[in-house]
């Protein structure tokens, strides 16, 4: 998460340092979030065959290579060819540890752990964002990618100690996989649903520090009110792991979409400090409540190929992501904060509306029980 949020405040930096337009880096951005996408089921389907914890460790390792290179980048076509190879296997992390907590956690008790995870998530979120910001004020953007690469060769090594968990005996191919995950109906539509989902929840945001130093604030100050959103998904999920077991799921599914709407016309509204630390927060409940409650549910709707239907879920996300920012780029380009913002407001409130309507419809998995394996 460090390197997934690192990129909003570096833009700017990036295209002064090397002399080009916001809109080229933002390719970089825009790269990394579809390649992110991209490589989400291979790395779904080869975790339901060789393991979890192997996965992660791979995904990682070629990360870290990823992120040093990005670190050396001369020019802005080989920033964007190391970030496509940093996105395409950071992207094993999340969605495994997802698929690993739903092999040996209950469904009734899965929220509340994903909620765990989901603040690890707010606390690199945060720190990525604040630490691009004053290392590319007062040091170099560069050094922002050492960190995730030293971060990610110790991680690596450390993660031999954890237990490995796989997914059910499988039989045939890839193909095979894919034909149990669409057989599905609500695993098909939680995939497809992911992708203006993920435009809502990771594209736009983006866009919140370029907006807010387009007023005259320093690099650094923008990294430091753009942070708030990772500080907020941090409190904003401990509060979703207290209320996942008492209220229908829908609930937090309008909870965090009413949060996204009132974040992004903020947004619309007013570009300086104020407006954008608050869109920032609003936004970061909209990933703590509707987000996670969608993250949980897909561990579920197919358990027999969990982690294929979870890599494809995310995949979906942040393709949806990848769109986001890539439309952006056009309005960014004339410094069309406003209008972005503004259609961000009025994509929002028809995914929380069908979000929260299919939510109460689904009724749980017909499948054999899972067995209960406590979370160590």
């Amino acid at each position: 998460m460090v390197d997934r949020f690192a990129i909003a405040p570096l833009l700017i930096p990036i295209a002064l340092d090397m002399r080009v337009p916001i809109s080229a880096v933002a390719v970089a951005a825009t790269a990394y979030f579809i390649s992110y996408g991209v490589g989400q089921p291979v790395w779904g389907f080869l975790s339901d065959r060789v393991g979890r914890v192997k996965i992660i460790r791979i995904g990682l390792g070629i990360a870290a290579a990823g992120c040093a290179l990005s670190a050396l980048a001369p020019s802005v076509e080989l920033l964007i060819a190391a970030r496509i190879l940093t996105g395409v296997s950071i992207c094993a992390i999340l969605p495994t540890c997802l698929v690993y907590i739903g092999d040996r956690v209950p469904f009734a008790l899965r929220h509340g752990v994903i909620a765990d995870v989901l603040a690890a998530v707010a606390i690199g979120t945060a720190a990525g964002s604040l630490a691009a910001g004053l290392l590319a004020h007062f040091a170099s953007w560069r050094l922002m990618f050492v960190i995730p690469a030293l971060v990610g060769a110790v991680v690596v090594h450390q993660l031999r100690r954890l237990p490995e968990s796989r997914g059910a005996a499988l039989t045939g191919g890839p193909f095979q996989q894919l034909k149990q995950v669409v057989r599905r109906p609500w695993a098909t539509f939680l995939i497809l649903f992911a992708l203006p989902e993920g435009a809502v929840v990771l594209g736009f945001l983006t866009y919140f520090a370029p907006a807010l130093e387009s007023t005259g604030t320093s690099t650094a100050l923008a990294g430091l009110v753009v942070a708030m959103y990772g500080v907020a998904v941090l409190v904003f999920t401990q509060i979703v792991k207290r209320m996942a077991s008492r209220v229908p799921a829908w609930v937090p599914v309008v909870v965090g979409g009413v949060m996204a709407i009132g974040g992004y016309v903020v947004a619309a509204l007013d570009q300086h400090l104020l407006a954008i630390f608050l869109a920032s927060v609003l936004v970061g409940g909209c990933y703590s409540f509707m987000h996670s409650t969608l993250q949980a549910w897909i561990t579920d709707v197919a358990p027999e190929v969990r982690g294929a239907a979870t890599a494809l879920f995310v995949a979906c996300a942040f393709t949806g992501g990848g769109i986001g920012t890539a439309f952006g780029a056009t309005l960014v380009q004339s410094s069309a904060y406003r209008e972005l913002f503004l259609v961000a407001a009025a994509l929002t409130a028809p995914v929380v509306v069908v979000a929260a309507i299919a939510r109460t419809r689904y009724r749980g998995t017909v499948s054999a029980p899972e067995p209960s394996i406590a979370a160590s």
